[in-house]
């Protein structure tokens, strides 16, 4: 049977995949197996549960803080509010566990179910096969004063969050024109009125949440609308989250999109220059541009790469004493303030360095020439082979050697369908496109069912 778990947490069709009674369930595990952990040792166990904006958001963490109260431990229900605010709270409260339900940047249909341990971390892989095994077993339920009580104080939260995101820059961002799209979901209040705490001016699309339309051609998977909208309305900048605002992608004043990549060339050369950038070392994922590693080899930042997922960067950037990390999808983590990815924190890190500087975005995201890159898929083909056929093995090597520093060749195969994804950066698109297409053809034929 497949794993409950994925990379982040449970997540799908939310009524269908994602029920009341699974989220109830899965709580009363969490309780379980944190409590046989010796987590919950000395004191009576406390949790933070909060929710992105979607409709089915409102059931489902209704379940979660039923299962948790009807397991013993005491609930604060923060409301809508973004997933590493969550993560903040739960460090910042000192509670033994936090809850997010939200399923990202996934349609609205979908929902998910994230635990977060003290002091805001994901959990670890043994602790969710853990409670995978201990759901639906028979217990004993407390009773009497030993029941959980759920409260509700989401202003509070909201305004520490608020507190805690202006706290981490040291410049005004008075004079600033921003463009935020918040995608109607968790950070419609919390994101501007961040931003406007900082001093920037402030104007706002998709902000208006209504439990459907959270991404809904917005957000930092639909970032046209901003782009548009930055230019229409003279901003220096536009900021786009998505649904539960741990990802950030910017517009410059061009309207130009500047992805997660280019940022973390921003943020990286900025932390180095204040002498705050660990090991000068930046973590990638293997899918990042080639054009932000060399930006980084020729400032002498080193980068190290990662499986694509933050849960990956994050492992890589605790094991190595790292301090930023992140993914092209704007997914970035600034360890100094942050357990996870945090998109209104990039946006506020990122409009204080435009300010710092006094250069335009355009001018600093520059940085990093992308350089052109296809992607091919391949499907119908033996995925697991990718690695053990010599004929393909070699087809790649000479594609790399030609290539040469300018270029790279990255196969990945789909972690659930018959599918090979040919990825291919050159110098040139013609290159990038014409060797992408070779070595499809070479998957096809070495790989075939």
């Amino acid at each position: 049977m497949a794993r409950l778990f994925g990379t982040d947490g449970v997540r799908g069709l939310a009524n269908r995949d994602v029920t009341a009674e699974l989220a109830l369930d899965l709580s009363v595990a969490a309780a379980h197996v944190l409590g046989a952990s010796g987590a919950f040792a000395g004191h009576r166990p406390r949790a933070v549960v909060g929710r992105d904006s979607r409709a089915s958001g409102e059931f489902l963490s209704a379940a979660v803080d039923a299962g948790l109260a009807s397991a013993g431990v005491d609930v604060e229900d923060v409301g809508i509010l973004p997933t590493p605010a969550v993560a903040f709270l739960t460090a910042e409260y000192g509670v033994d566990l936090g809850v997010v339900l939200s399923a990202s940047h996934n349609p609205m249909p979908d929902n998910g179910i994230k635990f977060l341990a003290r002091g805001g971390h994901k959990l670890d892989d043994e602790l969710e096969n853990a409670i995978e095994a201990r759901m639906g077993e028979d217990w004993e339920r407390p009773v009497g004063a030993q029941v959980g009580r759920i409260t509700s104080d989401p202003g509070r939260a909201a305004r520490a969050y608020v507190e805690h995101l202006v706290g981490t820059i040291d410049t005004d961002l008075a004079g600033l024109r921003i463009a935020v799209d918040c995608a109607n979901g968790a950070a419609s209040e919390v994101g501007p009125a961040a931003l406007r705490a900082a001093g920037a001016e402030v104007l706002v699309v998709n902000a208006a949440p209504d439990g459907r339309n959270i991404n809904d051609r917005a957000g930092s998977t639909h970032p046209e609308q901003l782009q548009a909208f930055v230019v229409a309305a003279g901003a220096d900048l536009g900021v786009a989250f998505d649904g539960d605002a741990d990802r950030c992608l910017a517009v410059d004043g061009t309207g130009a999109l500047v992805d997660g990549d280019q940022i973390m060339g921003v943020l990286a050369l900025a932390l180095r220059e204040q002498g705050a950038l660990p090991h000068d070392t930046l973590v990638t994922t293997v899918m990042s541009n080639l054009g932000l590693r060399l930006a980084m080899r020729e400032a002498g930042i080193a980068t190290v790469d990662t499986a694509v997922g933050d849960r990956y960067v994050l492992e890589a950037m605790r094991a190595g004493g790292y301090g930023l990390g992140g993914e092209q999808s704007g997914h970035i983590i600034l360890a100094e303030h942050a357990t996870t990815g945090d998109g209104v924190l990039t946006a506020m890190q990122l409009a204080a360095r435009v300010v710092a500087t006094g250069r335009p975005l355009a001018d600093l995201a520059a940085v990093v020439r992308r350089l052109p890159q296809t992607l091919v898929n391949v499907p119908g083909v033996d995925r697991t082979r990718v690695g053990t056929d010599a004929v393909l093995t070699d087809a790649v090597a000479a594609v790399e050697d030609k290539l040469g520093e300018t270029g790279r060749v990255l196969l990945r195969p789909s972690g659930t369908e018959p599918l090979v994804r040919v990825m291919v950066e050159a110098a040139t698109q013609d290159e990038a496109d014409e060797a992408a297409a070779r070595l499809a053809d070479v998957v096809r034929e070495r790989l075939a069912l």
